[in-house]
């Protein structure tokens, strides 16, 4: 049986072409690393407010944080977060 090749372009192409790669990319991030700071704080049964007081920051604050579709939040918010849940934040340009 013969297996077919690649039809067309790949996702990221297309959202390339859509002119919203960066935009949906950036969100995607911002999703992931929610997701990734309340499993940690579930596993280390930690409160918003427990950690809202470990960061110096109010509790909406980190309610913004923790949105998932809310994506204006600042990179030293994303690594006093992380520093407050014992982990580091790791970005790079590839």
């Amino acid at each position: 049986m013969k297996r077919k090749g690649r039809v067309g372009s790949s996702f990221d192409d297309f959202l390339k072409d859509e002119g919203v790669y960066e935009e949906v990319t950036a969100k995607a991030i911002k999703r992931v690393i929610a997701r990734q700071l309340g499993a940690v704080m579930r596993e280390k049964h930690l409160t918003k407010s427990m950690l809202a007081r470990r960061m110096r920051t109010s509790r909406a604050q980190l309610d913004r944080l923790l949105d998932p579709d809310n994506d204006s939040v600042t990179l030293g918010t994303l690594a006093r977060a992380a520093h407050a849940v014992g982990r580091n934040l790791h970005m790079e340009l590839v």
